[in-house]
C-alpha cells in the first residue's frame, strides 16, 4: 500500500473540508506541516506574531461564517497566540487550532519548549479554560479522527474554538493517503422551537402591553435576520441590540432603538426598563449591554418578564430569572413564533406613536454626532473622525475595530449604511485586535474596502498586522485615532481619582509622546498619510480607498470620553461602594 505522511494526509484532509488558508507561524514542530501546505491549493498566511495570526484567522472566519484555521509552534508559540485565540472563543467565532508539540518519545524529559512545570508536556491545559475542546493526538492513527472531531465540534451548536495539539514525529509518520474516511456531516440540522413553546411565547408577545425584542450576535444569520424583521414589523415591536447585535439590522429602521447598556442610550433604557415582556434572542446579556445588572439602569426582571432564546442552555436564565427559555437555533425559533403570532393575529399590529417617538431619538443622536463632526478643532474630535469615515467610504465598507471610542462610539453614533459591516471584539474586548482581524477579513472579502479603525493603544500591540497586510497585498486602511493614551482607562482613572497615571504615553520631559505611524506603515511598504489639518482626514481616506493599497493613516484625536448614559460597577469600586452582598 502506498504511504504518505501524516502531515500530507492531514493537508488532503484539510482540503476536503473547503479549507483556503491556514494562518500562522512557523517552528520546528510544525514545518513538517508547512511544508505540505506547500504544493497544495491551501495557502499558508505567515504572520510576526501568534497573537496576530490568531486575530487574522478569527477576523477571516467571521467574515466567511466558515472557520479559521491557525498553525502554532509548541509551547511560546502556541502562548502567543492565547489572547487572539480566547476572543474567538469568547465571541462564539469557530478557529480550529493546530499546534505543534515536543515528540511524543520525549514526552516528560523536558525537551527544548516542553511546557511542563505543573505536569508533563501539558500545553494542551492553557487552551481548555476558554475553548470547547482540545485534543492530543497520543497516535498518528488518530489525527484525521481528531481533525474531524475538531471541525464538527468548532462549527456546531454554539461555535467556538479547539484545539489539536499533535507531538511532531506525529506529522512524519506514515499513514495511509486520505481517503474521505472522515467527512463532516453533509448537511447540519439545528435545534427548533417545539409548537407549545412558540404558542406560549407567542401568546405572551400578543397580551402584553410594552412588549420588546433584544437581540444580539446570535441572530447574524440572515435566516434569523429575515425572521426577526418580520416578527418585529408584524407586532411594530420595538428593538434593541447588543454590542454584538450591532449591523445586524439597518440603524436607520423604524422599530430600532439601538444598544442599551454603559454606553447606551438614554431612550433605550426608557423602553428597556419599561418593557413588560421582553424576547431576548442570541444574546447572553453581558455587563456592559445590561448596566452591570442593576435594575434601576437598563433592564428591570422582575417585573418585566423574560423570555429567552439562546443556542447554549448555559446562557439560559444566567443573568436574569427567565420564565420561558427555549436551546434552539434564532432563526428557526423566530420562524416558528412568527408563524405561531400570524395563527393567532393575522392582521398586522400598530403601536400609535411608536415609530414616530423612535424615530426622534435615533434622529437625534445621529444628528448630534454630525453636529460634533463638523468641528474643525485639531488634535480631531473623535465625531468628526466617525462623519468623515461615513462619508468617505462606500456604503459596503467593513469597519473592524479594536476597544475604546472605535468599538464603543461607533455601537452608539455610527449609522452603518445598509450593505456595511461592524466588527469587534465583545466578549474579551482585546486590544490588538483590530489592525490583524482586519487582514483576515480582507483576505476573505478582497473587493470590499476594509478599514481598521483603531487606536494608538491597538495599533501598537499588534504592529505585525501592517507588514502582513503588506505581504498579502490586502489593501487594508489602518485608520489610527491617536491620543496618545490609553484613552478610555484614562479618562476612567481621571474621573475617578483625579489623574491618569499610568495611562498616557510621554517622552522623558512628560510631554505627549507617539510613534509616527504614518512613517512605520511606510516603512513596511503601505502608504501612509500624517494627518496635520482637520481637512486632511477626507483627503487621505479618499486617496488611500482610490488606490487599493494597504495604508496608515495617522490621526491626531482629543481624548473625549464617550457618552455613558448606563451604568458599569467599576465606578462604584473606584468610590468605595460595594453591594450588600459583597460587603
Amino acid at each position: 500500500m502506498t504511504h504518505v505522511t501524516a502531515a500530507e494526509a492531514l493537508v488532503t484532509q484539510l482540503q476536503s473540508y473547503g479549507v483556503e488558508y491556514v494562518f500562522g507561524t512557523c517552528g520546528h514542530t510544525n514545518i513538517a506541516l508547512l511544508d505540505a501546505l506547500g504544493p497544495s491549493p491551501i495557502e499558508f498566511v505567515i504572520a510576526r506574531h501568534e497573537q496576530a495570526a490568531a486575530h487574522a484567522a478569527d477576523g477571516y472566519a467571521r467574515a466567511t461564517g466558515r472557520p479559521g484555521v491557525l498553525l502554532t509552534h509548541v509551547g511560546p508559540g502556541m502562548m502567543n497566540a492565547v489572547t487572539g485565540v480566547a476572543t474567538a472563543a469568547l465571541d462564539s467565532i469557530p478557529l480550529v487550532v493546530i499546534s505543534g508539540d515536543i515528540p511524543s518519545y520525549y514526552h516528560g524529559r523536558h525537551p527544548h519548549q516542553e511546557v511542563n512545570l505543573h505536569a508533563d508536556a501539558d500545553q494542551t491545559a492553557i487552551y481548555r479554560p476558554f475553548t470547547k475542546r482540545t485534543w492530543h493526538v497520543q497516535r498518528v492513527q488518530d489525527l484525521a479522527r481528531a481533525t474531524e472531531r475538531a471541525f464538527w465540534t468548532a462549527t456546531s451548536g454554539r461555535p467556538g474554538a479547539v484545539l489539536v495539539n499533535v507531538p511532531m514525529d506525529l506529522f512524519n509518520r506514515p499513514v495511509p493517503p486520505y481517503a474521505d474516511d472522515h467527512p463532516l456531516p453533509a448537511h447540519l440540522g439545528r435545534p427548533g422551537l417545539d409548537e407549545p413553546t412558540a404558542a406560549r411565547i407567542a401568546e405572551a408577545l400578543l397580551t402584553a402591553e410594552r412588549p420588546l425584542v433584544y437581540f444580539g450576535g446570535g441572530v447574524r444569520d440572515p435566516r434569523a435576520r429575515t425572521a426577526l424583521l418580520g416578527l418585529a414589523e408584524h407586532l411594530d415591536l420595538p428593538l434593541a441590540h447588543s454590542l454584538m447585535g450591532k449591523g445586524v439590522l439597518l440603524d436607520g429602521h423604524p422599530l430600532l432603538l439601538g444598544m442599551p447598556g454603559f454606553w447606551g442610550l438614554e431612550t433605550t433604557h426608557e423602553h428597556t426598563k419599561g418593557a413588560d415582556v421582553v424576547l431576548a434572542v442570541g444574546t447572553r446579556f453581558a455587563e456592559t449591554d445590561a448596566s452591570s445588572w442593576e435594575p434601576a439602569c437598563t433592564w428591570n426582571f422582575p417585573p418585566s418578564r423574560l423570555i429567552q432564546i439562546d443556542i447554549d442552555p448555559a446562557e439560559i436564565g444566567r443573568n436574569y430569572p427567565v420564565e420561558t427559555g427555549a436551546v434552539a437555533d434564532a432563526g428557526l425559533a423566530l420562524e416558528a413564533i412568527a408563524a405561531a403570532v400570524r395563527e393567532r393575529q393575522s392582521a398586522p399590529v400598530t403601536r400609535p406613536g411608536l415609530r414616530e417617538s423612535i424615530a426622534v431619538a435615533r434622529r437625534a443622536v445621529f444628528d448630534a454626532a454630525r453636529e460634533a463632526g463638523r468641528s474643525d478643532d485639531f488634535p480631531l474630535r473623535p465625531q468628526r473622525i466617525l462623519a468623515d469615515l461615513r462619508d468617505a467610504l462606500p456604503e459596503d465598507a467593513v469597519l473592524v475595530t479594536d476597544v475604546g471610542w472605535n468599538k464603543n462610539g461607533v455601537a452608539q453614533c455610527y449609522e452603518l449604511p445598509r450593505p456595511g459591516r461592524f466588527i469587534t471584539p465583545g466578549g474579551a474586548s482585546t486590544m490588538g485586535f483590530g489592525p490583524a482581524a482586519a487582514v483576515g477579513v480582507q483576505i476573505a472579502q478582497p473587493d470590499r474596502v476594509v478599514v481598521a479603525l483603531i487606536g494608538d493603544g491597538g495599533m501598537s500591540a499588534q504592529l505585525p498586522a501592517v507588514p502582513m497586510a503588506v505581504e498579502q497585498g490586502a489593501p487594508v486602511l489602518f485608520v489610527v485615532m491617536n491620543n496618545r493614551a490609553h484613552g478610555t482607562i484614562a479618562d476612567l482613572q481621571a474621573g475617578a481619582f483625579g489623574r491618569s497615571y499610568g495611562c498616557e504615553f510621554t517622552d522623558p520631559e512628560g510631554r505627549p509622546y507617539s510613534p509616527d505611524f504614518a512613517r512605520y506603515g511606510e516603512s513596511c511598504g503601505a502608504d501612509g498619510y500624517a494627518v496635520t489639518t482637520p481637512a486632511e482626514l477626507r483627503k487621505a481616506l479618499t486617496d488611500a480607498v482610490a488606490r487599493r493599497r494597504p495604508a496608515v493613516i495617522d490621526v491626531p484625536m482629543v481624548n473625549e470620553p464617550v457618552p455613558t448614559p448606563g451604568h458599569w460597577n467599576i465606578k462604584d469600586i473606584y468610590a468605595g461602594t460595594f453591594p450588600a452582598d459583597a460587603a
